[in-house]
């Protein structure tokens, strides 16, 4: 009979353990984690067209200054960093959800123009066109099998 009822065998409660769940439960539980959010990272999207490399990143709450962007060896690299808010020290949080630090993310991206690629960043969305090298026109000749 035990083998069809889930049971666990340490089930014994201290008295102050349910005490401890609530305030668990109400403080580090967590509907939008802001590190399932954001993480060590950005959301990006990837588009290819037959002439450029579009990249949209979502890059919210950080300021332009603080985006670098190189392109070096096939590597497109996008990096950000977030700094902390100066705040008095008697400030008392009940909770902090705000994060900051350093985000990166790198795309191998071939066949790009580096000489002509273009940023823009508005609203929290940094905008990168990467022109493709125009392709080489080669004299092709079929050759027929005999």
């Amino acid at each position: 009979m035990f083998d069809l009822v889930p049971f666990k065998r340490n089930n014994i409660v201290k008295r102050d353990d349910y005490f401890n769940k609530f305030f668990d439960n109400f403080f580090k539980d967590d509907f939008f984690s802001s590190n399932e959010l954001m993480g060590n990272s950005f959301r990006v999207d990837v588009k290819e067209t037959d002439t450029n490399y579009m990249i949209e990143a979502e890059l919210p709450g950080i300021n332009k200054e603080a985006i670098t962007i190189e392109y070096a060896n096939n590597y497109l690299t996008i990096s950000a960093k977030k700094q902390d808010r100066l705040e008095d020290s008697t400030s008392n949080y009940v909770r902090r959800e705000i994060s900051y630090g350093e985000f990166k993310r790198s795309f191998y991206v071939d066949n790009v123009n580096d000489k002509d690629i273009k940023a823009e960043f508005s609203n929290g969305i940094l905008k990168i066109n990467l022109p493709k090298k125009e392709k080489e026109r080669t004299n092709t000749k079929k050759i027929e099998i005999q």
